[in-house]
């Protein structure tokens, strides 16, 4: 593919994912501020102790047979069929397996509530497998609108219909089913829309040629969905409903502004590093630096800006009641603002067929971050800070927090020992690439966080926080001329002039 194509192909990618993920995190928005006001905090705290489930069905949408597929120059029709037979029958099984295991989640959780609430949660699995080998098809073709108008269905639909069993008081069997009904409907119109149709010839060929790859990919989504839901795991055993139902709700809202970015980046990385020749490194290393610039001017003023107004945010949509998610929430956003750039590390190394990496890469992480979250909670850890000569006492969940968000920072520089090994980008052009945008972006929540300091309105605190603090930022970006906003807003013109004409 000649390079101005790919350019204006993975442009308009970008374009549509942002468009998918922009539409999909304001109905998410809406759905949350509707359901967090309907329901308490030990509704959330109980389903989040299933939510890992629904994650991990989540994570098999995402499955490694459609890195796979993606990776795969010229996959035919079979190699489509094989993985999606394969992938139903799997998913099959690990639905029987889970459906006799719901007793241990009663019992490590200590909540009787949980056996049918978790073998209902399980059919996400099994709804799941039959999504992916159409959503393959989409993310190789680069066919972001498509994608788009199936998320946006979806959650609507899922949305409403857990809104209104919120509203005839079925609490948090509403939030299950809006996840099971999302996966579900995104399944649907992947079938529809795709024209993808089984046949019922199943060759074990295709299976065994992508396995190897796809299968490291598979268990790396499995447990990095386990990793994002860590603290919905211990802390349902460690702490009472309410307190887990506060980290649910602070983390709900910290992924549903770094999803934006994420699923952004997601949706057009992995296809674009593949279209590149593998030998062509200087080209590569171009691409990666690129989309690392763009990444990084949208994902820090962003997170950095949702920490600077949480408190504010949580209580004029949530409520009040809710307030104890802020600092959580705050946190949280730090780490939420490096997981774009994360995300594009990784699906870099995926396309370049690396997946063991990435699977190790997960493991550990996770595995060190688990380690010192037993650790504080075993061996009672306390940190003692001063912010702004005030002394501040961090344990229990603040503290795991912050670890958590320090390892997944720290692990930065991991991710990019790895590219550095594998095309030669150096860790000085990755951090001249990042560090200005995330600098200008401190900077910015800085002084708009002094200047709005007096302002007592809630309401008018929150707006003046988003004007300023989005003013200031562009403005100095704009000011030090950043190559990568002048490309975008002559994009986002020519794209518009297209739309007209």
């Amino acid at each position: 593919m000649a390079a101005q194509d790919l350019k204006e192909k993975t442009a308009k990618g970008l374009f549509w994912g942002l468009a998918n993920n922009g539409s999909m995190q304001v109905l998410n928005l809406v759905f949350g501020i509707v359901l967090g006001r309907l329901l308490c905090e030990a509704d959330y705290g109980l389903a989040g102790e299933v939510a890992v489930f629904t994650a991990i069905a989540s994570a098999l949408q995402e499955s490694g047979f459609i890195s796979a597929l993606i990776n795969r120059k010229n996959a035919s029709r079979e190699d489509f069929n094989s993985v999606f037979w394969f992938n139903v029958s799997v998913s099959a099984c690990i639905y029987v397996i889970l459906w006799f295991c719901a007793p241990l989640l009663v019992w490590y959780f200590h909540e009787p509530k949980l056996l049918w609430l978790s073998r209902y949660a399980f059919l996400a699995f099994f709804f799941a497998s039959f999504s992916i080998a159409p959503r393959a098809h989409f993310y190789k073709n680069l066919m972001m609108k498509e994608q788009a108008l199936i998320g946006i269905v979806a959650l609507l639909l899922s949305g409403c219909v857990g809104v209104v069993m919120a509203l005839c008081g079925m609490s948090y069997w509403s939030l299950v089913t809006q996840n099971i009904l999302f996966i579900l409907t995104v399944s649907v119109l992947s079938w529809i829309i795709s024209g993808f149709r089984p046949m019922l010839h199943f060759a074990w060929k295709p299976v065994r040629e992508m396995f190897g790859f796809s299968c490291k990919l598979l268990i790396t989504n499995i447990f990095n969905a386990l990793n994002n839901s860590i603290f919905a795991l211990l802390l349902g055993n460690f702490f009472t409903k309410s307190e887990v139902g506060r980290y649910q709700q602070a983390d709900k809202w910290n992924k549903m502004g770094s999803g934006l970015i994420t699923g952004m980046v997601q949706s057009v990385a992995q296809p674009m590093f593949v279209q590149v020749e593998a030998d062509e490194k200087e080209r590569l290393v171009r691409a990666f630096r690129k989309m690392l610039r763009f990444t990084s001017l949208l994902a820090f003023p962003s997170m950095l800006g949702l920490a600077l107004v949480a408190r504010e945010f949580i209580t004029l949509t949530v409520g009040p009641k809710w307030l104890p998610s802020a600092e959580l929430m705050q946190m949280l956003c730090i780490a939420g603002a490096f997981m774009p750039l994360a995300a594009l590390y990784y699906n870099f190394l995926i396309s370049r067929g690396r997946s063991n990496i990435y699977m190790w890469n997960i493991l550990t992480q996770g595995l060190i971050t688990l380690s010192l979250l037993c650790a504080t909670h075993f061996l009672k850890w306390n940190v003692h800070i001063s912010v702004l000569h005030h002394p501040v006492e961090l344990s229990g969940i603040r503290l795991m927090v912050l670890l958590y968000v320090m390892v997944y920072v720290a692990w930065m520089f991991v991710w990019h020992w790895f590219v550095h090994r594998e095309v030669g980008l150096r860790l000085k052009d990755a951090l001249k690439d990042t560090l200005p945008f995330l600098l200008i972006a401190v900077v910015s929540m800085g002084v708009t966080a002094w200047l709005t300091s007096g302002l007592d309105n809630v309401i008018l605190l929150l707006a003046v926080r988003i004007v300023v603090a989005g003013v200031l930022y562009l403005g100095i970006v704009w000011l030090t001329g950043a190559h990568i906003l002048r490309e975008s807003i002559q994009f986002i013109r020519q794209h518009g002039k297209q739309q007209t004409t």
